[in-house]
């Protein structure tokens, strides 16, 4: 259960931009960094880990050290629009560790998908024995990615005025 949330200050947000640039910083630190001693500095980064602001700390792994070199972005209509298949569709794609991304969207099309896969002929396996056999697809396309021109992973970290403003 997620802590009663208040609203971000300008140390909260310190701390989540030097957080976001390495999250393996130490508290001390950290600490320096954002003007606080350890301790209020730690407190302030559990109660955002516990208010649902920092979600988690992940190693960020090169696909091509892994044999994952090939990404493929997939839009997916479904053939109907009903509640239940949408939640059948996410329930199976959730399971699906070649798919690293799934959203719901609007346009001509109801799903985009984000895979990564080692090559194209396990592109053409993933896409025939599993993507299109999900509960309710009626047709995809696909857009292999010829370059990676920009991939962040980091959100934009607004600064304090313009949290205020909302």
């Amino acid at each position: 259960m997620k802590a009663k949330s208040r609203s971000l200050d300008r140390i909260d947000l310190n701390i989540l931009r030097c957080l976001q640039d390495n999250a393996r910083i130490s508290y001390v630190d950290l600490a320096t960094q954002v003007g606080l001693s350890t301790t209020p500095c730690l407190e302030r980064v559990k109660r955002l880990e516990r208010a649902g602001v920092i979600r988690g700390y992940r190693a960020l792994l090169d696909p091509k050290a892994l044999k994952s070199n090939l990404l493929v972005f997939v839009e997916i209509s479904l053939s109907t629009q009903s509640p239940a298949v949408f939640d059948e569709f996410r329930r199976a794609v959730a399971e699906l560790p070649q798919i690293q991304e799934c959203h719901l969207v609007s346009g001509q099309f109801d799903y985009i998908l984000k895979c990564r896969i080692p090559e194209m002929s396990a592109y053409r396996q993933l896409l025939g024995d599993v993507v299109l056999t999900l509960p309710g697809v009626k047709e995809s396309k696909s857009y292999v990615v010829m370059e990676e021109v920009k991939e962040a992973l980091s959100l934009p970290i607004p600064e304090l005025e313009a949290i205020d403003e909302r």
